[in-house]
């Protein structure tokens, strides 16, 4: 077992890194250091848990509250779509951190397995607040009906692999999509 005197070591970077990143502070995981099953007693590695479970929480809700104001601010279809979108790629950190490469194999499962449920849930609850739309009377059927399209042609279980900075990149290999140009002849 290796022991780290004075400034704590990797556990007191990760924790630091988690309470800082779980804030919303612009640290990024990339410098954290690896960590070995062996080199911390189970308690010590039930703390890092909550820890790092609280941080992915904060995180979760924080976006999950952005989009649901972005949704509710969106007036038409295109612009649920692209909150849609852009929810995809606010989630990429949060499956970074979950899945980092410096944690124990299972410990990256774990956390990844409860963030992708979380996800699934949400996007399950967006579906089931439209059938509860749809049931209710007065409600126009065709915008349910568009609304769940939306939805589903745009679910946030998909993990986005396109870069934030250009929406359009496709990884190589891969054709860009095809656009419709609209042109007055």
């Amino acid at each position: 077992m290796t022991t780290y005197w004075g400034h704590g070591g990797p556990y007191e970077t990760w924790v630091d890194f988690l309470r800082r990143w779980s804030a919303e502070e612009d640290v990024s995981p990339e410098a954290l250091p690896p960590l070995d099953q062996e080199d911390f007693p189970g308690e010590t590695w039930t703390r890092l848990a909550g820890h790092l479970g609280t941080a992915l929480d904060a995180r979760l809700t924080a976006w999950a509250n952005r989009l649901t104001e972005a949704l509710l601010a969106a007036s038409d279809e295109f612009s649920v779509g692209r909150a849609l979108a852009q929810a995809r790629t606010g989630l990429s950190t949060v499956r970074a951190v979950a899945g980092h490469p410096g944690l124990p194999e299972s410990t990256r499962t774990r956390f990844t397995e409860l963030v992708e449920a979380q996800i699934t849930d949400l996007q399950r609850q967006l579906e089931r607040q439209l059938d509860e739309l749809a049931a209710a009377n007065g409600t126009d059927q065709r915008w349910v009906e568009q609304r769940r399209r939306t939805f589903r042609d745009n679910p946030l279980t998909v993990a986005s692999s396109v870069p934030v900075a250009d929406p359009w990149a496709q990884p190589q290999g891969q054709e860009r999509p095809k656009r419709r140009v609209i042109t007055d002849t």
